[in-house]
């Protein structure tokens, strides 16, 4: 039998058809938002394993996938100062599935020290969560004769570019600390830079050098045992794991130089996706276990359990430090090609 169909039986079908093409197109965001994470998410470090970054990495990324009822591998990719890990998740899928755990040195000063850094650090990245700050030690050998700051300053005073500091390298954050001493407190400490913080740290720990800026992290064991002897943190504040020991602004006023970690999210993960990100680290980073065991490694934690860092607070803070960076860059002479 024919069936005829008149105009309107026609519009009829064309809305039906229009609206069961809206709701087809609506259903991926609403499936990757239900269904994210559906396999493991992947950190990605840009420092070797074992650093200040990866020991944190690896705590908030277990504590994020509990969160997120996913799971987490961190994966370690160093090289270049921390470039090549960042390049590869600026040029990672946009799905929420690589995200890069990184720290201020590689994603703040990088840009300045580098001709070519391969990625541009607020264009190529969105914020998901500020984790907090570590700051660095400014270390001696126990034989160094001087045991404070001011002793270290009338030393380095009276012996112009004779007192030399180690670092892990050219445009590092413990060269670039020595460098602000330099500039703040008018002294004239003589830089030697190492292929990495690991040489670096046994030379001091073997009396070759008797200076060295360390993160709070890598050196604890070492100052608690008596194998090097803390002067001051670079922090603004003391550390409640170090109480006892002043910050360099006590004697150098408006001295600041500490490392922040925190994740980013490649731009163009989707906006649910990133808002499950986002919720997932507000409620990792308000986890009490997760906290005390950040605050015991030496982290001064962003924010409150109840009141977190915001992504755009953490936005700010990046593009602060980009410019304040690259004015100490420019002013020591630093560059890597």
């Amino acid at each position: 039998m024919r069936r005829t169909f008149s105009p309107a039986m026609t519009r009829r079908a064309l809305c039906a058809s229009a609206a069961l093409g809206c709701a087809l197109a609506a259903a991926p965001s609403a499936f990757a938002q239900a269904a994210y994470p559906s396999r493991p998410i992947v950190l990605v470090v840009p420092q070797a394993a074992g650093g200040t970054n990866d020991i944190v990495g690896r705590m908030v990324g277990q504590k994020l996938a509990e969160k997120l009822g996913g799971s987490a591998v961190v994966e370690n990719k160093p090289g270049a100062g921390g470039n090549i890990g960042t390049q590869a998740v600026a040029k990672a899928p946009k799905d929420g599935y690589t995200l890069l755990m990184t720290i201020s040195s590689s994603q703040a000063i990088n840009p300045a020290l580098y001709k070519a850094p391969g990625f541009d650090p607020v264009a190529d990245f969105q914020p998901v969560s500020l984790v907090g700050a570590v700051p660095n030690v400014l270390l001696a050998h126990p034989s160094f004769p001087a045991k404070t700051v001011p002793e270290l300053l009338a030393l380095a005073k009276s012996k112009p570019g004779q007192l030399q500091y180690a670092s892990a390298g050219n445009g590092t954050l413990n060269h670039l600390l020595g460098e602000m001493l330099n500039q703040m407190a008018g002294i004239e400490l003589q830089h030697v830079p190492y292929k990495g913080v690991a040489p670096a740290l046994n030379d001091v720990l073997g009396g070759q050098l008797p200076l060295l800026f360390g993160s709070l992290p890598s050196t604890l064991s070492h100052i608690k045992a008596g194998r090097l002897r803390a002067l001051a943190v670079s922090s603004p504040q003391r550390s409640p794991v170090l109480p006892d020991v002043p910050a360099i602004a006590e004697f150098v006023p408006g001295y600041s130089g500490t490392l922040w970690i925190g994740l980013f999210a490649p731009t163009g993960v989707p906006r649910e996706v990133m808002d499950r990100l986002q919720d997932g680290m507000r409620q990792a980073m308000a986890d009490k276990e997760m906290r005390d065991k950040l605050e015991a490694q030496g982290v001064e934690l962003a924010g409150t359990a109840a009141k977190p860092v915001t992504p755009e607070e953490f936005a700010a803070l990046l593009k602060q430090d980009i410019a304040k960076w690259a004015r100490i860059v420019k002013t020591s002479g630093a560059t890597v090609n």
